[in-house]
């Protein structure tokens, strides 16, 4: 069985942040990342956990990401707010954006955030459940470099290409979903891999186009689109929204970060914010309620909504911390220690 280490939640950002600095990057930046990881690792979100830190540290030697850059805001439009990441995290763009996102949303009923030049790694629920929090509906959806073939089709082509969204509740945390538009995430693969567990049949195609449960063989083909041509539709919409529309590239025209220093994997997210405030004005609160009659409806015939497994998680992780495979926390301290390969 795979050996574990417990953390405690401040033990899990503190090892974050460290690593993150002792690889060069800002303490902003480190902080923001960080906050993004120990989230999803308290909801365990395996892929976007800690496990992610080897991903950053592995860019940033490959010089595919600046862990110094200071995001720059620009206003677009009365709806619409810019940043640009200068080549730097999404995440940090994202925080130092948020805010006049929240504004225009709240002047204007509905307005978009653009990110533009990012080097974007993270799950998005965090973001778009931050806007919820804030009594706003949220929908967030960024391309990654193209690993996905399309339904019917034998090549990667698009991103994994996830998409978020969130509405506000109002007693409790928000509704909040997050899924690749890929049959699995692509770092749901690389954990099979390190653990040496075989694929689910229909998550992946091999170098030469055939099917695999092979995480090796599959890493080096291509991951298939969830629901066929459903999933690839919703791709190529995600594509378009968070890549041409916003000024930025498509997933097929970026790289992951490698060691000739050649790689190019700087993209867009797009990010949607509408208050029910603007749309309903004095019947907000009851148009909320009858919102509560639909997840009750769910609930009533023991479906699950979709946030309801990681909240489960949070509540355990608050109270007992965190576990990570003690394989990885071993790779993490060779990090910080000088001793990594």
């Amino acid at each position: 069985m795979t050996e574990h280490t417990r953390l405690s939640l401040d033990e899990a950002w503190q090892l974050s942040v460290e690593v993150l600095e002792h690889h060069g990057f800002s303490n902003e930046h480190a902080a923001a990342i960080a906050r993004s990881m120990v989230a999803a690792q308290r909801d365990e979100c395996h892929s976007h956990g800690l496990y992610r830190l080897l991903d950053c540290v592995r860019t940033v030697r490959h010089g595919g990401v600046d862990p110094r850059a200071v995001p720059q805001v620009s206003d677009r439009a009365p709806g619409v707010v810019n940043v640009d990441a200068a080549g730097g995290c999404s995440l940090l763009a994202f925080e130092t954006a948020r805010q006049a996102l929240v504004d225009k949303a709240r002047s204007q009923g509905v307005a978009v955030l653009a990110i533009n030049n990012a080097f974007h790694f993270s799950a998005l629920w965090p973001e778009v459940e931050s806007l919820a929090e804030q009594g706003l509906a949220a929908l967030a959806m960024t391309p990654s470099h193209a690993y996905v073939a399309p339904a019917g089709g034998h090549s990667p082509l698009l991103g994994t290409n996830p998409i978020a969204f969130a509405w506000p509740r109002p007693d409790g945390l928000p509704f909040v979903f997050d899924f690749a538009t890929s049959a699995v995430a692509r770092g749901e693969i690389e954990l099979h891999r390190r653990a040496g567990k075989p694929l689910t049949e229909g998550w992946a195609l091999d170098e030469a186009g055939q099917p695999t449960t092979d995480p090796t063989a599959a890493l080096a083909g291509a991951l298939l689109p969830f629901g066929g041509h459903k999933g690839t539709v919703l791709s190529i919409m995600i594509e378009l929204l968070a890549g041409p529309l916003i000024g930025d590239r498509l997933g097929h025209q970026t790289q992951p970060a490698n060691a000739n220093g050649d790689g190019k994997p700087q993209h867009g997210e797009f990010i949607l914010a509408l208050d029910p405030h603007a749309f309903l004005g004095a019947d907000t609160e009851a148009h909320l309620q009858r919102a509560e009659t639909l997840f009750a409806g769910v609930l009533d015939q023991g479906a699950r909504l979709p946030s309801q497994r990681r909240h489960a998680a949070r509540r355990r992780s608050l109270a007992e911390g965190v576990t990570i495979p003690k394989a990885l926390h071993d790779d993490l301290l060779r990090l910080l220690e000088g001793r990594e390969n």
